[in-house]
This record gives structure tokens, sequence and C-alpha cells, in this order.
């Protein structure tokens, strides 16, 4: 059904893509996957001929069960009626993807219309079946949401059912479950293995989890630097890796039975002639006594009084948290957990109960608003929207250094701005440049030591690794783990990766539904689950097969 022939992508003399070569058969499943920049994405989108004006693209892409159609030299309308129908995508960043003006349905529909010739009527009863089928229930709700009143997990299976909508030959999946939860996540996994086998269309499944590509390709290509490392039955590929690139991209990432070591990165595993992991340094926890946060039964209520669709979001929560811990907060989409978050940070009034930080109400220390920022901070879980795109990451440092600290001179901020970069492993030449000239681990790293500015005593991680491949997110969690033992600083750590969570976390709390359904050590949580909606969580953690 595809064949692709020399591929190559140039960016002037850089080359993205570098001679890439592979063919797919009908029903097939094919994994990719990589580091950040090896060339992922930019392969689907050469597919797609979606690539950038400024991009050379050479080699042949066929396409069709005859392999009648040479992507490359199609026109962009005959390219139009192929894409959407033959061809569909799935995009990583889903609200990004989806207009934010329209609703679901009013988006939706149109897929359908545009590619079938039927009623406003009937697309309307074709996208309900497909809402339905990715477990968006009720479908009237989601029919009539826009896509910033949804979580990132909604809007991720928003994308997968427009994807499906027009019955595709080929289905093209960039990190197509990166927001979402491991039950979620399974989810979807068994829904795209059955479209697979049961339409019998041919699937890229493009992603940085190695476990999760495990459970549903039939083979798998490996990445680096634009060029193909290697391309193996995915059995044989995951316990039996011939290269050592392949070798470290299956260590890099903590697994359930992981113990708390230092994370080796990409370059310790390649560089080593003989790696042992077990000879890396243990992770340090000092946790002490004294109760930094408390929260006591929580209520954060959306919606007016008299309104219908009144949702509570938190319901009646209450943990503490010690100075020195990293408590590891986990749960599925919509299950209230970044509204807690910001709830902690009072971003969003609580509706009842009572936040105490250092014992003192929090309302009385968010009136100073200066001082309450040297108390908690937070990594939010896409670096880029957090940061401005058209100022610099010097000027956006020393931004966040003069505030805190006015009678600085513009020296002295520089010389505090450099520090941070070394601080969080970025040399001085990052100063000068753009969000955009970065990759998605030296954003991320960047928007770590902006929180650290304020010398806070608490740092919220909402998913703050999520959208990174293994070896950076290995990195950045070593990071993290550093600056927590050097800085004295404690954690509250969110993420729908509950293997990162067990890895980072001294105690874990899982939520549903508003509600924190269990809350105690990680490994004993982990070990023998209490609540039954806890133990369905754990048993949908993706693991090697």
């Amino acid at each position: 059904m595809l064949r692709i022939s020399n591929l190559t992508v140039q960016f002037n003399t850089f080359k993205a893509i570098d001679n890439l070569s592979f063919s797919l058969l009908k029903g097939e499943i094919l994994g990719i996957v990589g580091e950040s920049g090896s060339g992922k994405s930019l392969t689907a989108l050469s597919i797609m001929q979606l690539l950038p004006p400024n991009a050379f693209q050479s080699g042949k892409i066929e396409f069709g069960e005859q392999l009648e159609s040479d992507l490359s030299l199609l026109s962009e309308l005959e390219m139009q009626k192929i894409r959407g129908n033959e061809i569909a995508m799935i995009f990583q960043d889903p609200l990004s993807a989806l207009n934010s003006s329209q609703t679901i349905g009013c988006q939706m529909t149109e897929s359908v219309r545009v590619h079938q010739n039927v009623s406003k009527k009937e697309a309307q009863k074709q996208v309900f079946t497909l809402l339905e089928k990715v477990k968006l229930d009720p479908p009237t709700r989601f029919f009539k949401s826009y896509p910033f009143q949804l979580s990132g997990g909604q809007r991720q299976r928003i994308l997968i059912a427009m994807a499906l909508s027009n019955s595709p030959k080929l289905l093209i999946a960039d990190e197509p479950t990166t927001a979402l939860d491991v039950t979620v996540q399974k989810e979807i996994v068994d829904l795209l293995k059955g479209l697979v086998q049961q339409e019998k269309i041919v699937m890229i499944f493009i992603s940085h989890d190695l476990a999760l590509v495990s459970q549903i390709a039939d083979s798998v290509l490996v990445m680096n630097s634009g060029k193909m490392v290697e391309k193996e039955v995915t059995s044989l590929l995951i316990s039996k890796p011939k290269e050592a690139y392949t070798k470290a991209l299956l260590k890099c990432k903590p697994t359930l039975g992981h113990e708390k070591r230092r994370l080796p990165e990409v370059s310790d595993i390649t560089n080593s002639v003989q790696f042992d992991a077990t000879q890396q340094p243990l992770v340090q926890n000092n946790i002490g006594e004294k109760e930094l946060l408390r929260v006591n039964d929580l209520q954060v209520v959306f919606g007016s009084k008299r309104a219908q669709n009144r949702v509570t979001a938190v319901d009646s929560v209450s943990f503490s948290l010690f100075q020195g811990e990293t408590l590891g907060l986990v749960g599925e989409s919509g299950c209230g957990k970044t509204t807690l978050s910001r709830a902690l940070l009072n971003l969003i009034h609580q509706t009842g109960g009572a936040i105490y930080l250092d014992a003192q109400p929090l309302d009385i220390f968010a009136k100073d608003r200066l001082q309450f920022s040297k108390e908690i901070q937070i990594i939010f879980q896409d670096p880029f929207s957090s940061l401005n795109p058209i100022i610099t990451i010097g000027k956006a440092l020393n931004e966040t250094i003069h505030i805190h600290n006015p009678k600085k001179s513009k020296q002295q901020c520089k010389t505090d701005a450099l520090h941070w970069l070394q601080k969080v492993g970025l040399d001085d030449s990052f100063y000068n440049r753009l969000p955009r000239e970065l990759s998605g681990g030296q954003r991320q790293r960047i928007v770590i030591a902006r929180a650290l500015i304020p010398e806070p005593k608490i740092l919220i991680c909402d998913e703050a690794v999520s959208a990174l491949d293994v070896s950076v997110q290995a990195r950045v969690l070593n990071l993290l783990n550093d600056l927590k033992h050097e800085l004295g600083l404690t954690y509250i750590f969110i993420s729908h990766d509950l293997a990162v969570v067990k890895y980072m976390s001294n105690r874990l709390a899982i939520m549903q539904e508003g509600k924190i359904v269990e809350i105690g050590e990680s490994e004993k949580v982990y070990k023998s689950p209490q609540n039954d909606y806890s133990k369905r969580l754990i048993n949908s953690i993706p693991e090697f097969i």
C-alpha cells in the first residue's frame, strides 16, 4: 500500500531526512520511534505533502493497492482529494489542530461532508457514532462543546474520530496518545488495532513510548538524525536490538520495576562499551517533618447554582505535603488533577474547603502575589505556549529576575539568567535564542529555570514530561531530582504516565471524578492497590510484549 524510496528532505544544506526507504503491506502497522528531531513527524508530513515551503523533497512516495500514485508528483488539488479521505493523520497537538471558534460537531460534520455526498443530518448521525466509538459519552455533550471546554485527552479523541470519519486506507498517527491517560490510551490502541484488522488498512504509529509501540506495531523503524537506524519485527527489536542507539532508547524510560536510581541517558549508553544501569547512583530523598501544604475538604464547582450542567471538578479533596517530598497525582483525563493544581495556585477560586500554606490560609498569602510566587510555582505541560514567542530566552528570564529583585542592574540580571541556564544544563548560547529555535526538551528546561528563579518551596509539575521523548524525558527527570536535592524543593508531580510517577514520587494520590480514591506510599499502592479503580489504572500501564 505504501513504498517510500530514497526520501530526502532538506532545509538549505541541512538534511532533516536522509535517504529513507521502507514499505508497508495492506493491514500492517509500522511503529516509528526516535528522539525529537529524528525525522519521525517530517516523514509523516512528507507522505501528507504538508512540508513547509522552504523544504526541498526528493525521492518517491508511492501509494495505493497497485502503488499507482507517486504522492510527491501530485498537485495540491489532487492531494486535497486524497488527504483526509484516503490518507488521514492524527496530529500530536489537538488544540492547534482544531478550530477554537467552532463547535466539535460543526468541525466533524464538515469533515464528513467534504469527502462524502451525504446530507447534514446523515453526517451528524455518523459523527455521533464516531464519538461513541472513541469513548466520548454522552456524544450530545461533546457535539455541542468547543475545543477549549474539553480536556487534552478528550480533544485528542476528537482528532482520532475525525481521522476515522472517512474510512481511510492509510492512517498516520503522530503521537496520538501523548495527552491520554493509561486507561483511555489502552482503549484507543485497541480501537486502532481493531480498525486495522477489520478494514485492512495501513497504519503508521509514531511515538516516543517504545512500550506502547510494542503493543500495537507489527514492525518498528528506529530513526536518528533523519536516518533509519534499524527496522525489525517488533518482538525481535524489543528482545534483541542490534544497534546501541535502540538499546539506549529501551533503557532510558523508567518501568514499574525500575529501582530509584539515576536514569541513564542515550549518550551514557551509546558512549559506553558495556553499560550497567545498576551502577547508576540512587536518587536521594530528604523528607522532613514540616508540613508545607495542607488541603482540607477542597471543593471546586463550575457553573452557576441554577445551571443544569453544574460540574464538581474537585470534590472534598484532603491531603498534606511535607518538606522535601514528591507527591504523585494520577488519574484519567477530566478527573480534576489540573483543576486541583490551579486551585493551589489561586488561579481558580475554591467553592468550599480550605488550603493552608505554611499553616496560613492560602487567601492570606495570595493577597501579596509577589510573596505568594515565592511559595509555589508551576511547570505547565506545553512549554511552547508557556513562553512568549517573540522575546528571547534571556529577556524572559531577565523579566522574572527583575520582578523579584527590582534593585538588580541589567548586568546582574543577565548574570543570574546565565546562572539559571547553566543550572538546567544549557549553555550561554541559549540566552539570545527565541523559543521556536529550541527543541521541546530545551524549552521545558527554560520553563523549569524560570519557575525556579523566585526560589519557591513547592513546585507543581503538571504533565511536565509527557510531551518529551524518552531520552529528553530521562534528562529532565534527572534534572528535577538533582534540583530537588540541591535546592530542597518539594514537588507535586502530575502525570498520566504511571511508571514515571512511581519513579518520581514518594507518595501517590489517585483521583477519580474529582475525588482522591486512594493515597499512600508509591510502592505499596502499585504493588497492592486497595481501590478497584486504582487496580484498573495500574493494569492499563503499557509494558513491553
